[in-house]
């Protein structure tokens, strides 16, 4: 059975170094007969610049953002796939805020009983895939590390590629040793 990928990509450009990456993973995915979804997040149409800690999704018991817009059935499509792709270049230590506003919305995913400690998510057992490059070699750890955590705490299996030194847009082009390591990571995720 072919798994459902989604890929986040959380890069404004449409051919730089993040939109090659995704291409490659995809690569690799689609020989295993994956069935691949991909938002490109920075074109989304928002009415709220993240989560506004309203809470209102944990006050019924479907699994959605009360806020209406495209988000929303980003985070419905999240809760149906098998693996979760987040993509994205390196900004000040970070994801891109274009990603990380989809991220941040992921609340809405959640069930917490504070008094019983328990959590509930339709996220645990998946795949959570961070690819993410850097113009040089300093921060991508740094910027693993909430998507690690997230992964931990959700139950769900984590892998990432990590691409230091990419250069500027498009840079990642010229570096077919990084194509194959995004498609075998696609190849072995799907």
């Amino acid at each position: 059975m072919s798994k459902k990928i989604l890929i986040l990509s959380g890069s404004p450009k449409k051919d730089g170094n993040t939109a090659t990456l995704v291409n490659w993973f995809m690569e690799g995915a689609l020989l295993k007969s994956a069935q691949i979804a991909v938002v490109r997040t920075a074109f989304l149409k928002y009415k709220s610049t993240g989560c506004a800690s309203c809470r209102a999704c944990q006050k019924t018991d479907k699994y959605e953002c009360v806020i209406d817009d495209e988000v929303k059935s980003v985070l419905a499509k999240m809760a149906k796939a098998d693996v979760i792709v987040m993509a994205t270049p390196l900004y000040f230590f970070a994801a891109s805020a274009q990603l990380k506003l989809v991220f941040d919305r992921m609340f809405s995913l959640y069930k917490w009983d504070n008094e019983a400690g328990t959590m509930e998510t339709p996220l645990k057992g998946k795949t959570l895939v961070l690819i993410a490059s850097a113009f040089e070699d300093v921060g991508l750890k740094a910027l693993e590390k909430p998507f690690a955590l997230t992964a931990a705490y959700t139950g769900m299996k984590f892998k990432s590629l990590l691409v230091p030194n990419a250069g500027v847009s498009g840079d990642i082009k010229k570096k077919g040793d990084i194509r194959d390591k995004a498609a075998a990571l696609g190849s072995r995720v799907a």
